[in-house]
């Protein structure tokens, strides 16, 4: 079973990633579009896209198992590939983010860093298998990858003086991702796929995020600071609640449809209400993590599959979507592009106008840049060049 709706609804929140991801090098933007600020109680549009795709990532979550089990995989092999997964992911996001605090006293300038990081991920990520590149070289450029991996750890300097090694940070989008999947996809294996686990385990994912933001809240302390993502709650939490979504489809769908939608819009109406309603508490916060935050967020998740579904699935319109169809398919090789584009433009001093970087051009021709990398995505994975997790 693959439902077009959420990978219509990947693909255009992977293309929005890109658009508002390309908003620090614009001038004179909308308010309402950026990301607030950590002391802010606001939430921008910028501030919804990276709820939105973990939310995606639970609605994929029971399909991919799924299909995993009808190909006859026990659970131990599709652990096994969990794991894998996610220390992938894990291991990017930590690269990615010591990237951003990256000090100008390597032996290697910063853009050069990330471009030697870029290939890496590439060279070890990339499904070689399914690309045109015969097999007798898969190995050596897996293992080239992991050279310049080791490489880039050896000579990396961070922090305001350059005094520092690598650290975990905030992990990173790609890693907060990771913690988000690894106990998502671990809880919903061994719970085999029942709807009332994965609900209880979305609310209490839900408690630990208002106990968080509580009188409450515990000091995370030595090692237990490394599973704040998970301890935290709002980053999995957005998880479960899309695997809850597409266990409502699953349960309902036999019925009569206009339980799902009901259903699906009534949790996204009731998340919403909460969120607005304890906005006097917590305040609407992304670099928080607020419960309000993480409601509203939520509440945008169920009711966008349920629109998505009705569109994609239910009255097949998806021609519409075509154009960005390989942000969907090839999420994670369109996340990708940018980090060889940037400092490409950093090294040759590229720099457009300012005029074409203000407000609505600037807009507009940002958003033609997520548009083309979409699009050389699609042109990448057609001649057979994809990275699999």
């Amino acid at each position: 079973m693959r439902l077009a709706s959420i990978d219509i609804l990947r693909a255009l929140t992977m293309l929005l990633m890109i658009w508002v991801n390309d908003f620090w090098s614009l001038i004179d933007i909308p308010k309402w579009l950026t990301h607030a600020s950590a002391t802010e109680d606001y939430m921008g549009f910028s501030d919804v896209i990276f709820p939105l795709f973990l939310f995606i990532v639970g609605l994929s979550i029971p399909l991919a198992i799924q299909h995993r089990l009808d190909k006859k995989d026990s659970k131990t092999v599709i652990i096994k590939h969990i794991l894998t997964r996610s220390i992938s992911l894990l291991v990017i996001g930590i690269y990615l983010v010591n990237y951003e605090t990256a000090h100008a006293s390597m032996i290697v300038s910063k853009s050069v860093w990330c471009l030697l990081l870029a290939t890496a991920v590439v060279l070890i990520w990339m499904n070689w298998k399914k690309s045109p590149v015969k097999s007798k070289w898969h190995h050596y450029l897996k293992a080239g990858g992991y050279a310049i991996l080791l490489f880039l750890a050896f000579v990396y300097k961070g922090g305001e003086n350059g005094e520092l090694w690598m650290t975990t940070q905030w992990w990173g989008i790609l890693g907060l991702i990771g913690w988000a999947y690894l106990l998502n996809a671990l809880v919903y294996v061994m719970a085999n796929g029942k709807l009332l686990i994965m609900i209880l385990t979305w609310l209490v994912l839900n408690l630990l995020a208002v106990i968080t933001h509580s009188d409450m809240a515990p000091e995370l302390g030595g090692g237990l600071q490394y599973l704040s993502p998970l301890l935290t709650g709002t980053i999995p939490a957005f998880t479960t609640a899309g695997i809850v979504a597409t266990l409502i489809l699953k349960k309902l769908n036999n019925k009569e449809l206009k339980w799902v939608y009901l259903v699906l819009i009534s949790l996204g109406i009731v998340n919403l209400v909460y969120g607005l309603g304890t906005r006097p508490i917590w305040g609407i916060s992304k670099i928080q993590g607020t419960p309000s935050w993480l409601a509203i967020c939520t509440g945008i998740g169920f009711l966008s599959f349920a629109l998505f579904y009705y569109i994609a699935d239910q009255k097949k319109k998806v021609s519409w979507a075509k154009i960005i169809a390989p942000a969907g398919t090839a999420t994670l090789t369109c996340y990708m592009i940018p980090y060889f584009i940037y400092p490409i433009y950093n090294i040759t001093g590229f720099k457009l106008p300012d005029m074409l970087n203000t407000y609505i051009l600037g807009l507009s021709l940002s958003f033609v840049f997520a548009l083309l990398v979409v699009i050389f995505t699609g042109w990448l994975e057609k001649k057979g060049y994809k990275l699999k997790l």
